[in-house]
């Protein structure tokens, strides 16, 4: 029985044995973990496939963070490579079931207490994890397919319930039953929240960091390159999580991203998948050419300097760049 390292022992060792294909049956799941999870393999030089099956979801439904997380790393960040689908069909799936195969053919199964989530897998919490039958597990994971929808079908928000993350689905019934209407940013009143400049302590907008990191030719970076500076005020919280931990940003315009903290004391904000993500996405947002130097200027026309988070839980935060 695992009780300890259960990220390395169940989630990459196998890998180090052989093994190429992972697949992962739990009842919760969240998008940040999956990132984390073959971010990590691959770092680590390991090729492999995960195929995960969600299944809670016929009682509980699923966040929209999450739905929209999962459907990104399926089409856009590891294509290929990563499969995700709910369980639509009662009863719901509270099992934690880990197999691996090896060209298709399964060599080491586990089961246990496990979610593949961060919280489950970075030792936030008492987990155990055992041996089981291999052929067994694998077997019990293509059973289930049957009863579930791929993240990226069209009619999934049809089967599935998708609610707002800092609602719970028994909350989201109760407030359907009063006939209260949902409207953004209504939904994330009441969350912690952190308002972050954008700006330089003296007021101006570095030309060679934070949103203009990429901008140094000299050093052939690409020049969307950007980062988000945390002051020693919220960086010596617990508001956002410690380095290495990815959580799943969603955006005010709709855009999920998989964000994580890194330099000295976890003091910036990006994007390990790619370092451009996130100039990209505010250069978009001003109306600013692609790779453009962005100044004082571009955020007065745009008319914000600043930037909100909402922590909607230890994944997941909401951000808003909203006039």
């Amino acid at each position: 029985m695992f009780s300890d390292d259960l990220f390395e022992n169940i989630l990459i060792n196998p890998a180090s044995q052989g093994a190429d294909s992972l697949h992962v049956i739990s009842g919760y799941a969240t998008a940040a973990m999956a990132f984390h999870h073959i971010n990590h393999a691959m770092n680590q030089g390991y090729k492999i496939k995960v195929d995960l099956v969600v299944g809670m979801c016929p009682n509980d439904g699923l966040s929209v963070s999450n739905h929209k997380g999962f459907k990104k790393l399926v089409e856009e960040d590891f294509a290929g490579i990563f499969n995700c689908s709910y369980v639509m069909t009662p009863p719901a799936v509270h099992s934690k079931v880990y197999v691996w195969t090896k060209e298709s053919q399964p060599i080491l199964g586990f089961a246990g207490s496990a979610n593949y989530t961060q919280n489950a897998f970075r030792s936030k919490q008492r987990e155990a994890m055992a041996a089981c039958d291999a052929e067994k597990a694998f077997s019990y994971f293509q059973q289930l397919l049957s009863d579930t929808i791929y993240c990226t079908h069209n009619d999934t928000d049809n089967f599935i319930q998708l609610y707002n993350d800092n609602y719970s689905r028994k909350k989201q019934q109760i407030i359907e039953q009063e006939e209260f209407e949902e409207t953004t940013p209504d939904h994330i009143v009441g969350l912690p929240k952190i308002s972050i400049s954008l700006l330089a302590n003296d007021g101006t907008l570095p030309k060679r960091s934070g949103l203009n990191w990429g901008q140094r030719p000299e050093q052939n970076r690409e020049p969307n390159q950007a980062y988000i500076r945390l002051p020693a005020s919220v960086y010596h919280t617990d508001f956002f999580p410690e380095n290495t931990i990815q959580f799943t940003v969603l955006t005010d315009d709709g855009k999920t991203i998989i964000c994580t903290r890194a330099q000295q004391n976890g003091k910036a904000i990006h994007t390990p998948h790619n370092n451009s993500l996130l100039g990209e996405y505010f250069r978009n947002r001003l109306g600013s050419p692609s790779g453009s130097l962005v100044t004082e200027a571009d955020l007065a026309k745009y008319g914000r300097n600043d930037i909100t988070f909402y922590k909607i839980d230890d994944e997941t935060y909401y951000l808003d760049f909203a006039v």
